[in-house]
């Protein structure tokens, strides 16, 4: 069933280089130091334009976010200490704590949050559009927020426990270095003489903070690799003492070095078919032609090859903690190269069909030339367009392709609908929709629990059938960890959280 404490996220996968001599040590006492490997560098440290996912970390660090998403797939209080809706609930309440100092002096207060959100609203974020339904906000007093949504947003809390949640100071909001020096309240402060951006990012722990349990570590660097094997090489040779894998093919290399492997199955790979109206690319608005692509693909030999069988093909987005998930779906479409090509020639593709995609090195040389062989299989003819790794996700934003090969966490419920499906999803970007979809949330968002849960199921099947996506297979995500450091993995974001790393010992 729906929750209003939905959980979810958004996540791309990639590795980059970088180096520092990790150092680590066992200790209680938040005296070491924490080397990360990380996946992107981020665009802009300001919040109004932040992202979440594999940025996280940069963010975390250095801002807090106004409720706290848990290991245990909770919210719980944070900036905010409380909140209520009304009965519509169409209007949140938020309780602000009192005690908070940003590092430059400046004391936290509702208003302050109130701009915050306002800033996320208007900026530059991917995410800005989960603030799309908010109608107003107000702060009555010092430490009263009251949030007014246009409807029901049954992920309106999992949103401030990530980008739309971070609150900065606001001597950040037009400072002419805002997108390099973040100025926030959280438990550790950005060394900006020390970082070296794009490539490398030293924080120091925050001697003010409010929440001193949190801070598990003296620093924390945040590197920047460059691709899986300088990843490897970091790991290796003791340069880092957490790393997100890119892949799996790597694992049993890295647990012969002393690592050890932290794990979940978060994110779904596959093909993001996101022309459904045809507006580039006239054949995938007919839905033959998106099953014919299904049926393209040998999801058990790519997983296999790809990422060494560790995961679940799947053929539908939604994960198995979701109210619309149907174990039946996993393997809706089977692989049938044969009844791809016969689809392909009653949609009027008998001759075949080209679709241009981006490639990126990053994630994954070989899955590029797999998904390019099989769909030539069948008669569809690939041109991969290489991109650069800081602009690929921008360009499938833009929109700048029809179809693409994506990582992306399959969240539960609501969050993942705005992520992907509704008109006006981040990863929705020709804004596709049908009259059953729009009608199916409709009722998914102003529904009790029991419809909710009963359309969400229809709204899954309905868009397996109609072929929106073509995913492969749930897979695991890996990071990896040196002898003396441990993390609690998050059920929602691909990265954990920066406050879920402590020392052994």
């Amino acid at each position: 069933m729906f929750r209003w404490k939905a959980t979810a996220a958004v996540a791309i996968a990639a590795l980059a280089l970088g180096g520092c001599t990790a150092t680590g040590e066992p200790s209680g006492d938040g005296d070491s130091s924490l080397v990360l490997g990380a996946i992107f560098a981020p665009n802009t440290l300001d919040p109004s334009g932040a992202e979440w996912g594999n940025r996280a970390p940069y963010y975390q660090a250095v801002f807090d976010t106004l409720l706290l998403a848990t290991p245990e797939a909770t919210i719980e209080p944070f900036l905010a200490t409380d909140w209520s809706y009304n009965e519509a609930n169409t209007e949140l309440t938020l309780t602000i704590r009192d005690d908070v100092i940003f590092s430059d002096g400046t004391a936290l207060t509702a208003d302050i949050v109130k701009q915050n959100l306002e800033r996320f609203q208007a900026g530059t974020s991917p995410d800005a559009g989960y603030f799309a339904g908010i109608e107003s906000i107000e702060a009555p007093d010092d430490t009263t927020v009251v949030i007014t949504l246009s409807a029901p947003d049954p992920a309106f809390l999992n949103y401030l426990t990530r980008d739309p949640g971070l609150v900065a100071s606001p001597a950040q909001f037009d400072a002419e270095d805002a997108a390099t020096n973040p100025i926030g309240s959280g438990p550790y402060i950005l060394d900006t003489a020390a970082t070296v951006t794009g490539t490398s990012y030293v924080y120091t722990k925050n001697p003010d903070y409010w929440n001193p349990d949190l801070q598990h570590y003296a620093s924390i660097t945040i590197n920047v690799l460059g691709d899986p094997t300088a990843a490897v090489n970091a790991i290796k040779a003791g340069e880092a003492n957490a790393v997100k894998l890119v892949s799996n093919d790597a694992i049993d290399e890295i647990e012969a070095s002393g690592w050890t492997i932290a794990a979940n199955e978060l994110d779904f790979q596959g093909l993001l078919l996101l022309d459904r109206a045809g507006t580039q690319n006239p054949a995938l608005a007919d839905p033959r032609v998106r099953q014919a692509i299904n049926y393209a693909f040998d999801r058990e030999g790519l997983l296999q090859a790809l990422q060494s069988g560790l995961g679940t093909v799947t053929t539908q987005v939604f994960p198995e903690s979701s109210a619309a998930y149907d174990p039946a779906l996993d393997d809706y479409y089977s692989y049938d190269p044969e009844k791809a090509i016969e689809l392909l020639a009653e949609a009027g593709y008998a001759g075949g069909l080209t679709l241009q995609m981006p490639s990126v090195n990053l994630l994954g040389p070989a899955t590029f030339p797999l998904i390019q062989q099989q769909l030539a299989d069948v008669g569809i003819t690939v041109e991969h367009v290489e991109t650069a790794p800081e602009n690929f996700i921008a360009d499938l934003l833009a929109p700048k392709y029809p179809a693409s090969f994506m990582a992306l966490e399959q969240n539960p419920d609501w969050q993942l609908i705005q992520f992907m499906i509704a008109p006006n999803a981040v990863f929705n970007p020709f804004h596709s929709t049908d009259s059953e979809v729009e009608a199916l949330l409709t009722e998914i968002q102003n529904g009790d629990p029991e419809t909710q849960a009963e359309k969400a199921a229809e709204l899954n099947r309905y868009l397996v059938e109609q072929a929106w996506f073509a995913p492969f297979y749930r897979v695991q995500g890996s990071f990896a960890l040196d002898a003396n450091t441990t993390v609690e993995m998050m059920p929602t974001n691909v990265y954990p959280a920066i406050y879920d790393f402590a020392p052994k010992g």
